[in-house]
């Protein structure tokens, strides 16, 4: 084959995956990872061999603080880790190969961390509101009140069955009522 083709073949390689790495990027937006981390992610992903950060650096034009901080973020959402090379000081990283465990850990992490937070909102502002109602001599804010108390216990009942759901998630059952697609 002529080198020319080869040099084409290459480089309509190159652009295919870039293509799907750029689409990676813009989906992990939807996880709330900035599209640098997703390129990040990509990268690593269609990489044969482990990286170093100055590997990542050099790929993808950033500096190597913002490649450190990526793939901290990364390694916290279980999409990296860390590997060992024989005869390679440096700190190698692959990507986490199997989508369906890092989404799930992903999913669960974010998830969890919002789902919290709504509880504890939801605690305070019933506690507020039945302090409120003691104090209140309002008969219309009284009635407004226990209406909104009721809502609040439904959000938080809801907010409970959200808890077992991303447990189902995090520990990897949700695969017993949805199975993984084989290859």
């Amino acid at each position: 084959m002529p080198e020319e083709n080869v040099t084409k073949d290459w480089e309509k390689y190159e652009e295919t995956i870039e293509k799907f790495i750029q689409v990676i990027a813009k989906n992990m937006n939807l996880y709330g990872i900035t599209s640098s981390v997703g390129r990040l992610y990509g990268v690593l992903y269609f990489s044969d061999q482990p990286m170093t950060l100055d590997d990542m650096r050099d790929a993808l034009v950033m500096s190597k603080t913002s490649m450190s901080t990526g793939v901290r973020a990364l390694s916290d959402m279980k999409m990296v880790e860390s590997t060992f090379k024989k005869g390679i000081r440096k700190d190698l990283y692959q990507s986490e190969e199997d989508w369906y465990k890092s989404f799930t850990s992903l999913f669960g992490n974010r998830w969890r961390q919002h789902t919290e937070t709504n509880i504890e909102e939801a605690d305070e502002a019933i506690e507020e509101l039945e302090t409120l109602l003691s104090c209140t001599e309002d008969e219309e804010l009284k009635d407004k009140i226990v209406r909104d108390i009721d809502r609040l216990h439904y959000a938080q009942n809801y907010y409970k069955w959200l808890m077992k759901f991303i447990r189902v998630m995090e520990t990897g059952e949700i695969f017993n009522y949805i199975p993984k697609n084989k290859d």
